[in-house]
């Protein structure tokens, strides 16, 4: 793990030195960026909507014995918005673009693609890092506020076609309980969660063994140190921010 910690520092301290001043590729963050994130939306959807209608039916199932009904808008609204809807496009990014950059890359070094760019003077954590980076930036914000909609939308339509309750009073206690602030949070975490799958995602490819096996290693360690490390950090800013 320490090892794996130090080589991971490593590769981040080496792309900010060689790219982060550097404008990338012309044309493919805008490639990245549709791939990782509309080639997304669809699995992201339908697991917003399911969290959307769950979580409406439990917070109505714990608030009947103490006749708080009403207060399903709110609870839907303060978990969705601020914790579940950028855990949720978190979690689906990186096992959905994490792990196809992870194995693309390890791909390329076991054709020895990697070493062809150097030769021909292309910085790889350049070429390969900074267009999966910029992209990622630009859409896991946006997935994640289309995660936010799509939850608080589906726990809508379940309190009042299927649990019966009004949805003036659904939508009027979820506005009142939340704010600008925690749509703001949101948003932030999407974009750090987005940093970070990036980073794990192509430094497992870069460090990856040569062969069948060490594409598939890296692709699993990929989706689980991503996952892992952005419920962690999900924590944190929490934290930070409502500590």
């Amino acid at each position: 793990m320490i090892r794996w910690l130090g080589g991971f520092a490593g590769f981040v301290v080496d792309w900010f030195a060689a790219c982060a001043l550097k404008a990338p590729p012309p044309g493919r963050c805008m490639e990245e960026a549709y791939r990782i994130g509309v080639r997304s939306l669809p699995v992201l959807l339908t697991i917003s909507i399911f969290v959307g209608t769950n979580l409406c039916l439990q917070g109505y199932n714990a608030f009947v014995p103490l006749g708080g009904q009403r207060l399903v808008g709110m609870f839907v609204a303060l978990a969705g918005i601020r914790e579940l809807a950028p855990i949720i496009a978190a979690a689906m990014v990186a096992s959905k673009a994490g792990t196809e950059m992870a194995s693309q890359i390890a791909v390329m070094k076991t054709r020895e693609q990697i070493d062809a760019l150097e030769v021909m003077a292309v910085n790889p954590l350049w070429w390969l890092v900074t267009p999966r980076l910029y992209g990622i930036m630009l859409v896991m914000p946006a997935l994640t506020v289309i995660s936010i909609f799509t939850t608080v939308t589906a726990s809508y339509f379940t309190a009042t076609i299927q649990l019966g309750l009004n949805g003036a009073v659904f939508l009027e206690f979820a506005r009142n309980a939340t704010s600008g602030f925690d749509l703001m949070t949101g948003v932030i975490k999407g974009f750090l969660f987005g940093i970070v799958i990036c980073f794990v995602s192509t430094y497992c490819g870069f460090a990856s063994k040569k062969g069948p096996e060490g594409v598939g290693q890296a692709t699993n360690a990929a989706v689980v140190i991503s996952s892992v490390v952005c419920v962690s950090l999900n924590y944190l800013v929490s934290q930070v921010l409502y500590g």
